[in-house]
C-alpha cells in the first residue's frame, strides 16, 4: 500500500510527528511518500520555478497514493497540508487523519476517512479502514 503522508514541517515539533509518522508507517511495511525527504534542491527556494516544481511532484504523489495519511495539529494549522487533504478527498482517496492539536475544522474532520491518534497510527488497519467519527472540540 502507498501511503502519501501530509503534514507541516516548518518546526522542531512539526518535524518530530512527522518522522514518528514515517517510521511506524514504513515500520508496518507501507511504501510513504513524505514531501519532507523530497525537497527540490535544483531551484532556489521561494522562486516560481521552485514552487512549480513542488507543486507538480506532491500532486503527483497524491494521485499515486492508496490513501493519504494526514498530521493534523488543529484548526489553522497548515495551509498546504489542508490542501493536500481536500485534493485527496476530491480523488476519491481515503484520507486518515492523525489528529495532534486540541480542536479541528469541520471541513476536514468531514472530510476524512477516518481520525485517530498517534498511537493509533500504529495499529490502524489499513485493509478494513474502520471509520472514527471526530469527537472533540469543532470550529
Amino acid at each position: 500500500m502507498k501511503v502519501y503522508l501530509a503534514g507541516p514541517f516548518f518546526n522542531d515539533k512539526e518535524n518530530a510527528f512527522v518522522q514518528r509518522a514515517e517510521d511506524i508507517l514504513r515500520g508496518r511495511g507501507f511504501e510513504v511518500f513524505s514531501p519532507r525527504e523530497h525537497e527540490d534542491r535544483e531551484h532556489e527556494v521561494g522562486s516560481r520555478e521552485w514552487s512549480e516544481s513542488i507543486f507538480a511532484m506532491d500532486r503527483s504523489e497524491i494521485h499515486k497514493c492508496d490513501v493519504m495519511v494526514m498530521l493534523y495539529h488543529g484548526n489553522y494549522s497548515d495551509s498546504g497540508t489542508a490542501w493536500e487533504c481536500g485534493y485527496a478527498y476530491g480523488l476519491g482517496k481515503a484520507v486518515v487523519v492523525v489528529q495532534l492539536g486540541e480542536n479541528s475544522n469541520l471541513m476536514v474532520h468531514e472530510g476524512s476517512h477516518t481520525n485517530i491518534t498517534i498511537n493509533e497510527l500504529e495499529t490502524y488497519d489499513f485493509e478494513t479502514m474502520p471509520k472514527n467519527v471526530y469527537s472533540g472540540s469543532m470550529i
